[in-house]
This record gives structure tokens, C-alpha cells and sequence, in this order.
């Protein structure tokens, strides 16, 4: 009886080695020795498979950075450039995999289909760092805005992952450094700046309109 570990690799082998998915669900599932109804019962279709891949890898890599000892013990920006620096050495072990799957996905404004169980997790985990960023005032909070925090961290896995395509540097080093300098740029507009003091400033003058008055202006 196949597993879902069993029929990732399988397609994930049968692609690789054709350069295409298997003719049929039929097909594929004879070659496993499963009957169409067992695969049924585990994925609806070979997109699927390719989904479940995405949403796995994200999964597994943010299981595998919170067991770290010194998890509970890292800022917001921490944990998100371990988040990042976690996932392309796992995405590393599928590269041509996941390739194939992105390519299949001419590049949108969207999110590609083929992304849409990752983005869940990995939004649901950026969600969970930003909270924990403004309640401890590493981040700020501008009301409205701090609700697309995660957007722009979205924006950033989006721009990491086409840069990792395309990186041919050694051990892919030219993506660590564009990791680096994506997250630290990312985290210091959401921490606390000179604007937000202007604003803040500029809000206590419109309370006190009578201090205004007083000092003649």
C-alpha cells in the first residue's frame, strides 16, 4: 500500500527522469502497484502532489528551526532570516524538482497556483512572529499597516525563491547574501523610525490645539 512519502518520490522521479508528469493517473498508479482509488484517497491529482511538496517543505523547515535551543531566544528578525537561511538549504535537496514546478507557472503578479498550501503555512508563521514583535516593541505598530507585515514577507519569499532560480554562485551563496540583505531591509521598515516619531508628534500637537492658541500659532 502506497503512502504519501511513496508517491511524492515516485512522481517526483518519474518527472525528473521524463521531463513531464505521467500520462495518467492510471498509468502512474500501475507502475506502483496501487489501484487508481488508493491514489485517489491520498491526492486528488498530480498538481496536488506538486502542492503537497511546497506546503511539506515549508512545513518541515519551520518544525525544524523551532527545535533549535536557541529558538525562544531570538528577535522577530532572527527567526525569520533562520526561517530563510532553513528553507533553501532544504529547497537545495529538491532543486530540480522544484525547478520544474515553478516553470510550469509562468511568473504573475499572483501567487502561483502550485504555492498557494506553502503560503498558508508560511503566513501563519510570519503572522506568529510579527505579533510576537510588536508585543515585545521590536516592531512597530502603525495600526492598519502592521496588518501587511506579512504581505511584505510574502513579497520577499516570492523574490528569494526567483533569485535562488537563477543563482549560479557557488553553494549558492549570492542567495544567502540577497537573504541577508532582503529580511534585514524588510525588518528595519517594520521597526520604529524618525517618521514615526514625526507622526507621532504630529498627532500631539493636533490634540492639544489650545497649546497651539497659547504659544501664538
Amino acid at each position: 500500500m502506497a503512502n504519501a512519502e511513496k508517491i511524492q518520490k515516485s512522481y517526483i522521479d518519474y518527472v525528473l527522469t521524463n521531463g513531464e508528469p505521467p500520462k495518467s493517473v492510471y498509468n502512474f498508479a500501475k507502475d506502483l502497484k496501487i489501484t487508481e482509488a488508493d491514489f485517489y484517497k491520498i491526492y486528488g491529482s498530480f498538481d496536488a502532489i506538486e502542492k503537497a511538496v511546497w506546503e511539506d517543505l515549508t512545513l518541515a523547515t519551520i518544525i525544524k528551526i523551532k527545535e533549535q535551543e536557541v529558538w525562544p531566544q531570538y528577535t522577530s528578525r532572527e527567526k525569520m532570516l533562520s526561517f530563510f537561511y532553513s528553507y533553501m538549504e532544504l529547497l537545495k535537496t529538491k532543486r530540480s524538482f522544484i525547478i520544474y514546478t515553478l516553470k510550469k507557472n509562468p511568473k504573475k503578479v499572483t501567487t502561483p497556483g502550485v504555492l498557494n498550501g506553502a503560503r498558508s503555512v508560511f503566513e501563519s508563521f510570519a503572522e506568529d512572529i510579527i505579533n510576537e514583535g510588536l508585543d515585545s516593541g521590536e516592531l512597530a505598530d502603525r495600526k492598519l499597516l502592521s496588518k501587511r507585515y506579512k504581505d511584505a514577507l510574502w513579497i520577499q519569499f516570492g523574490f528569494i525563491i526567483n533569485f535562488w532560480m537563477d543563482d549560479d554562485s557557488a553553494d549558492f551563496e549570492k542567495t544567502d547574501e540577497a537573504i541577508e540583505k532582503g529580511i534585514n531591509v524588510t525588518f528595519d521598515l517594520f521597526q520604529r523610525s524618525p517618521i514615526d516619531n514625526l507622526f507621532e508628534y504630529g498627532k500631539f500637537l493636533t490634540r492639544n490645539g489650545k497649546f497651539k492658541e497659547k504659544m501664538g500659532f
